[in-house]
């Protein structure tokens, strides 16, 4: 069931990417013949009005066919017949509807409550604060001794002391360092159940002293009414937006230097089985979850590799500059080369989300 509603969600994505597309032209009277949810072969279709709409069988997106894209220009609501500037609009409307859902989806998080650090870029108090582990460094003592990021500090205790309980991220980081020679005990609350775990300083992680691998932050709830809501949905939904343009750019800059780790990338077999596991957490968790992939969609969309948005916004700027269409041959050309690296890419993905559901270590 969890997996239905999260494969009903993706589709709401693709939705509203077709949508901008859709409702773009037809704002500046381009002709849109069809309204697809995912690619052929078609499954169904109604006609309404001028345009038809389908559903097809096979789950790799969506899209909206507008006539004229492929250059005919015998009719003045063509899409080839527009001036760059609107043909650049109906492309990057994609993208910009993407962008708005994840605002709408995280302002609506807030309205909810999020669970934010004290110290936040933005509006809003955080209250009922507690120590939680924000970060764990592979191979640290604490990552052998099982605590997660997410966990919550209830207490810690040495052989000799114990910190005061309702301490501060602040103070559990100063009882660590006065205590770098003894092996520290932390009780921490993990998705509701109370975990037990040892974990000694060492020596080679951090230069110049002797640490346990956590990274703490006092984190509690933000609630917000609807017009701060939207403020703080905008503050994360851009500091979103940035670290996973700057992932991707990594990721596609690894490929390049023949470095890329594959196995750390999800395919669309990954992304079900993680959106069916924030389904199955909750609101917040599958509304995050939701925003998140909604701003991958729109900087992914954005690359400038044939058979994606920033392809053709690319041939439009090109045409723009040289005054002249890109040929039709060459056109094609690129955008079946720029499907097959995708597809190649959404393949290699695929295995390795088999591979990690068959042996989860890999």
């Amino acid at each position: 069931m969890t997996i239905l509603i999260f494969i009903l969600i993706l589709v709401c994505l693709i939705l509203a990417h077709e949508f901008g597309h859709f409702i773009v032209a037809k704002a500046f009277k381009i002709r849109v013949d069809e309204f697809g949810i995912f690619f052929p072969p078609r499954i169904f279709a109604f006609k309404w009005g001028e345009t038809e709409y389908s559903l097809n069988s096979l789950p790799f997106g969506g899209f909206v066919r507008i006539f004229g894209e492929d250059g005919e220009t015998g009719d003045e609501r063509s899409f080839a017949r527009k001036s760059r500037w609107k043909q650049a609009a109906v492309i990057v409307a994609g993208i910009v509807f993407n962008l708005l859902l994840a605002w709408t989806l995280l302002a609506a998080g807030y309205m909810y409550g999020i669970q934010t650090p004290v110290e936040h870029e933005g509006v809003g108090i955080v209250q009922n604060a507690k120590p939680t582990i924000a970060g764990i460094l592979s191979g640290s003592p604490a990552d052998k001794a099982g605590l997660k990021a997410g966990d919550t500090v209830e207490s810690v205790i040495t052989g000799t002391s114990q910190l005061e309980p309702n301490a501060t991220a602040d103070e559990i980081r100063n009882f660590i360092a006065e205590h770098q020679n003894e092996t520290i005990g932390f009780t921490v609350d993990h998705a509701g159940e109370t975990v037990q775990a040892l974990a000694k300083p060492v020596d080679g992680i951090v230069e110049g002293k002797k640490v346990v691998g956590v990274d703490l932050d006092d984190v509690g709830i933000l609630k917000l009414p609807p017009h701060l809501a939207l403020v703080q949905g905008a503050v994360l939904g851009k500091n979103i937006t940035i670290q996973t343009a700057q992932g991707l750019g990594g990721f596609f800059s690894s490929i390049v230097r023949g470095k890329a780790n594959f196995s750390e990338v999800s395919g669309p077999i990954g992304i079900t089985n993680i959106g069916s596991d924030a389904v199955k957490e909750g609101f917040i968790s599958t509304i995050i979850l939701t925003a998140l992939i909604s701003i991958n969609l729109a900087i992914l969309n954005l690359l400038p590799i044939p058979g994606l948005d920033g392809g053709r916004l690319l041939f439009i700027i090109i045409e723009g500059i040289t005054q002249r269409p890109i040929s039709k041959r060459i056109s094609y050309i690129l955008t079946l080369t720029g499907f097959g690296l995708l597809i190649l890419l959404m393949l290699v993905a695929s295995y390795h989300d088999v591979a990690r559901l068959i042996h989860p270590a890999v």
